[in-house]
């Protein structure tokens, strides 16, 4: 959507979120949720499998703007593209633990295999999603699993480990990646809103800006300003006018 205006807000002082208690997960996704709408934001993505999983429901409903998640089009994608019925799922502990994905493919039908792997956001961030210990790892969460078809990448990291991916798992699986499929949904739902924006990216981080660049040119760059936003500007009451960012 070239011309519209983005607004990223990256809450790079307190992550990673997979490991943090739902209740916490919740009060920081209000809060970042509470300043884009003060932004005039016309809809929001929560880009964030963990924070999709535990938060979005809340969100939705408290948002005076449409809200996505990264879940429900990973799903629709991945029961599109199983031939067998059998999918697996990895992310987070957070986003695993908390059954978002488990329930909706199952609902469908589908015969569902998860597996938490916490220490490949990691491997992503230090720029070794080619490295020899990145497939060692990969192999390591992905032994003993069932035959399965299609897998959900079900963290926002995890597209960059997709070679190593295939890799482990061969050409016969297909992957699914959440966030390609929700950008997708989020175009179709957008195209009778007609755009306002002049194709700026802003992105507020609330931790070190140096090293949100840093890790940014290790999972493949980063275009726009990039903007300091102290955590203390993140109240959880989310509201604000819709005044078209």
């Amino acid at each position: 959507m070239p011309h519209r205006d983005f607004l990223y807000l990256g809450d790079t002082a307190r992550v990673p979120y997979g490991r943090k208690p739902p209740e916490m997960v919740v009060e920081f996704a209000q809060g970042i949720a509470g300043f884009l709408c003060g932004q005039g934001v016309d809809a929001l993505v929560v880009a964030c499998n963990t924070a999709s999983a535990v938060a979005l429901p809340n969100l939705q409903e408290r948002c005076p703007v449409p809200v996505w998640g990264v879940i429900d089009p990973g799903v629709s994608a991945a029961t599109r593209a199983t031939r067998t019925g059998s999918v697996g799922v990895i992310g987070t502990k957070a986003t695993i633990g908390s059954g978002a994905y488990q329930r909706r493919l199952e609902a469908k039908g589908l015969r569902v295999w998860a597996r938490a792997c916490p220490m490949l956001v990691h491997v992503v961030e230090e720029g070794l999603a080619d490295s020899a210990e990145a497939e060692l790892l990969v192999r390591h969460y992905l032994d003993g699993r069932p035959e399965i078809d299609t897998l959900i990448l079900g963290c926002t990291h995890y597209p960059l480990l997709k070679r190593a991916i295939a890799r482990v798992l061969g050409g016969d699986v297909m992957l699914v990646d959440s966030a390609e499929a929700t950008a997708d949904a989020v175009s179709r739902s957008m195209e009778d809103v007609s755009p306002h924006g002049e194709g700026r990216v802003i992105h507020f981080v609330t931790g070190d800006v140096a090293a949100f660049a840093h890790t940014a040119r290790a999972i493949g760059g980063v275009a726009g300003e990039i903007r300091l936003l102290p955590v203390t500007e993140l109240s959880p009451n989310v509201g604000g006018d819709r005044a078209g960012a």
